[in-house]
């Protein structure tokens, strides 16, 4: 099973909530050299925007995983500006707002911030 695959796994699962960070940084956690359950709790407080609206977790959980494998300050910029030039935002409660104006319905937009930014994650550890 690809990381792609796992991320879309860990978002369907309903006996276990795993927060955008956490959908994240737990595919690249033997990567990152944590233990799945490692990366599960070091993500547990970064979903919803830190829980308040601020840094998408999805945005926060790839940030991580970039530090992790030794990605720098280009890499995390270069992630950033990608992920704003696809969602016009970073934070959590602007993305939100922009998919509500959409009628888009909040899992389904939480689903695809997390698989773009496995997406730009990939691709750029793919490059560093």
């Amino acid at each position: 099973m690809d990381r792609m695959e796992e991320t879309k796994g860990l978002r369907a699962r309903t006996d276990i909530h795993f927060n955008c960070c956490q959908s994240v940084l737990v595919p690249f956690a033997e990567a990152c050299g944590l233990s799945k359950e490692a990366a599960y709790k070091l993500g547990a407080h970064f979903g919803a925007g830190m829980k308040h609206g601020a840094t998408c977790g999805a945005v926060t959980g790839a940030l991580m995983v970039l530090g992790m494998a030794g990605g720098g300050n280009d890499a995390a910029a270069e992630l950033m500006r990608r992920f704003r030039e696809q969602n016009k935002a970073l934070d959590c409660a602007t993305l939100l707002r922009l998919a509500a104006e959409r009628g888009e319905e909040r899992k389904p937009h939480c689903d695809r911030m997390v698989y773009e930014a496995v997406e730009l994650l990939e691709q750029l550890l793919e490059q560093h």
